[in-house]
Order: structure tokens, then C-alpha cells, then sequence
């Protein structure tokens, strides 16, 4: 049986399903049109900054941060309900102040910034008036695993000097990002998984120069988008550090366990809404003589893709409950385990979809390919499936041995 939701969190639930009804989906194709009327695409459609306000005003906002003193204290549980919800549109993760990398790096500076980091970077991203990113993943070395960054934080006085080259900086292209959260080597001689660290480098630092844009199967994601960065002897103060030097991995696990529940709770949103979108058109459509809706093959297609679903969306709340219960490296297992099977399941769904909806299905007249875009780049993210695939079989091994 599952764990019921708290009663704040029922009510925003049922506050965010009206809000997504009246204000986000009408509003998805407003968004877009404004972003092609503009001569620069890298510019915030006005009426993103109008749904915002909107959201702010219904208390709709930083629902994902359990602290209280910064969000509305909610589990990871409770949490992903909402999550998923969001997870529907493309647009509405930003609207509530609740979209990656942002929700990451505030994660990590109300967990590891220093009062003073907090002041500068964290209370400007908990207003939404500024956007982040986070600068892990490199094009010269294979970054799922980390060890093998290669970008250098040498300490030089009062002063960190960052030499780095990195890619799929998600939100580099932003006009209002601000603040980088960089990984690199501050001691290539220590202990394996205590070499690198993490330093905040603002985006206007001399040295910090974003080389190119990097589109997604196609997408560009604008006004958002992803780039290569390259950190050329950037220089920051000491205090950027977070933490502490060779804590970096200490940090990323910290950031990386609910951040994958986020994921994989928005994959499932789109699912469904997948499935929203297969069942209409099916119900629409008519084919040798019948609906497409009463043929027997797309019945079944219903049918596993609602098997498929469930499946995904109880294993991960049953991870965020674990999480809530015991910590992050507690679940582990189950947290590599819907990293799998949530973003699987998505293109499962989505690919039903498409194929149902046949030459409109791969368009961009509706939002399936691009479901499907995120989510086949979401095995990749956080890690690919051949990590967690590795990594749930040595906790198994090590559970059963």
C-alpha cells in the first residue's frame, strides 16, 4: 500500500493540477511563438517571466526543497508527486523555480554554502532572478566516471585558479545565468575519490569564455540551451570554495540522490501525458473500416504502456521513501535502479505515441519527438545505464553474498 500524502502536500497538489490547467498548458504554445518572434532566440519569452509572478503569488514556488527555512519542507516523496506533475510540459518546471541545474546547485549551497554563499548566490536563485550551472562533464575523458576529470583548481595565495574545458553546461546560454558550479582536481595525488573539488565561479570572472552552443538531437532549448565552457586561468577568492578541498564526490552524492528522483518523476509526467495524447488520437482517427482505438494491437499498446508506468512511478517513490528514511546512500540500489527504468519506460510510452500518431507523431506540431529527445538523453544523464547497471549488481552481489 502506498505511504499517503501529507496533508500540505495534497493541497499543493491539487493547487498545482488547477495551475497547470489554467495557466501552463494554454500557454506552451504562447511561449513558443514568442521565442520564434524573437530576433535573438537566447532572449526569456516575456510570458515565462508572467507565469512566474503568477506562481510566486500561489505559494507554487521552491516546492522542492525540503528545508523549510528556504522551501515548503516537503519529503522526497511528497515531492515527487508534484515533480511528475511538472514533469508534463516542458515549460513548467522553470515556472516554479524547480528546474535543472538550479534545483541541484541550491540544493548544494543550503547544504554546504557557507553563510556568506548563500547571501550572494542562493537567496538571488531562490527569487528566480537569476539562473545557475553546473559544470561537471568534459569532452576528453569518459565523465561517467568522475575520477577522470581532468580540469584543475590550484590554490595560488588567496586565490583559486581554474583551468578547465567543459561541456553540456546546461543554462550557459541563459542571459540571466550568473554563477557556475565547477568540479575539478585540486590534489591529482590524493586518495582516488578525494582529489576533486567543487568552486563557485561567477560567469562574468575574466577567463570564463562559452565556446559553442550544443543542441540536443536537433533541439536547442533556447532560451535555456547547453554549451561548452572553457576556463581559461579563471581566478576567484578563496571563500568560492564549497566545502572544503577533496570534497567534491562528498558533494555530488549529496546532490545527484534526489536530484535522479526529479528526473525520473518528470519522465513519467511526460509518459502519461504520452498516453493522454495516444489514446486521443486514437479515439480520433479511423483505419480500414474502425477506430485505431478498438483494433486490438493498439489496445495493447494502452495496456502496456499503463503496466509500464505504474511500474516506474512505484519504484521510484518507493526510492524517494527510502531516501526520506534512510539517506541517499542508503538507496543506492533503488535509486540506480529507476534511473533505468524510468527513462526506458518514457520511450516505451513516447514511441507508442509517435507510432500512433504516425509522420505528425516525429513533428514538431506536437511535443513528442521532443519528449522523446529528453527522454533518450536522460540515460545518459546522471550517469548512463551501464554505471547503474553495474552498480546495482554489486550491491546485490554484496546483499547476497
Amino acid at each position: 500500500m502506498l505511504k499517503e500524502l501529507s496533508s500540505q502536500a495534497q493541497h499543493l497538489r491539487e493547487e498545482l493540477l488547477d495551475f497547470m490547467e489554467e495557466n501552463v498548458y494554454p500557454n506552451e504554445s504562447v511561449f513558443e511563438e514568442q521565442l520564434k518572434a524573437q530576433e535573438d532566440r537566447w532572449q526569456v519569452p516575456p510570458i515565462m517571466e508572467e507565469l512566474k509572478v503568477k506562481a510566486k503569488a500561489k505559494g507554487l514556488w521552491n516546492l522542492f526543497l525540503p528545508d523549510e527555512e528556504y522551501g515548503k519542507g516537503l519529503s522526497n516523496y511528497d515531492y515527487a508527486h508534484l515533480c511528475e506533475i511538472m514533469g508534463r510540459s516542458p515549460i513548467a518546471p522553470e515556472i516554479f523555480n524547480c528546474n535543472a541545474p538550479d534545483t541541484g546547485n541550491m540544493e548544494v549551497l543550503v547544504k554546504y554554502g557557507t553563510e556568506e554563499q548563500k547571501k550572494k548566490w542562493l537567496e538571488p536563485l531562490l527569487k528566480g532572478e537569476i539562473r545557475s550551472v553546473f559544470s561537471m562533464t568534459e569532452p576528453d575523458v569518459a565523465s561517467s566516471d568522475a575520477t577522470n576529470i581532468q580540469s584543475s583548481i590550484e590554490r595560488d595565495g588567496d586565490e583559486y585558479v581554474i583551468n578547465a574545458k567543459k561541456w553540456w553546461s546546461t543554462g550557459a546560454l541563459d542571459p540571466r545565468c550568473q554563477i557556475a558550479i565547477v568540479m575539478g582536481k585540486t590534489d591529482p595525488h590524493a586518495e582516488k575519490h578525494k582529489q576533486q573539488s567543487m568552486i563557485l565561479v561567477p560567469f562574468d570572472t575574466p577567463g570564463v569564455e562559452v565556446k559553442r552552443h550544443l543542441p540536443v538531437f536537433g533541439y536547442d532549448h533556447a532560451p535555456h540551451g547547453h554549451a561548452e565552457i572553457h576556463y581559461n586561468n579563471v581566478r576567484v577568492p578563496a571563500s568560492n570554495m564549497l566545502l572544503g578541498e577533496g570534497r567534491g564526490f562528498e558533494i555530488a552524492q549529496g546532490r545527484l540522490g534526489p536530484g535522479r528522483i526529479h528526473h525520473c518523476m518528470r519522465a513519467i509526467g511526460k509518459a502519461e501525458r504520452a498516453l493522454e495524447f495516444l489514446v486521443k488520437r486514437a479515439n480520433s482517427r479511423e483505419a480500414f473500416h474502425s477506430k485505431l482505438v478498438d483494433k486490438g494491437v493498439v489496445r495493447a499498446q494502452i495496456a502496456e504502456s499503463r503496466l509500464e508506468i505504474e511500474q516506474a512511478r512505484l519504484l521510484t517513490l518507493h526510492a524517494a521513501n527510502k531516501i526520506d528514511q534512510e539517506g541517499a546512500k542508503a538507496a543506492r540500489k533503488e535509486i540506480a535502479m529507476i534511473k533505468i527504468a524510468a527513462p526506458r519506460m518514457a520511450l516505451n510510452v513516447i514511441d507508442r505515441a509517435i507510432e500512433i500518431f504516425g509522420a505528425a507523431g516525429v513533428s514538431d506540431d506536437f511535443p513528442l519527438a521532443a519528449y522523446w529527445a529528453d527522454a533518450r538523453t536522460l540515460r545518459i544523464v546522471d550517469g548512463p545505464d551501464q554505471v547503474h547497471l553495474r552498480d546495482i549488481a554489486k550491491l546485490e552481489i554484496r546483499e547476497q553474498l
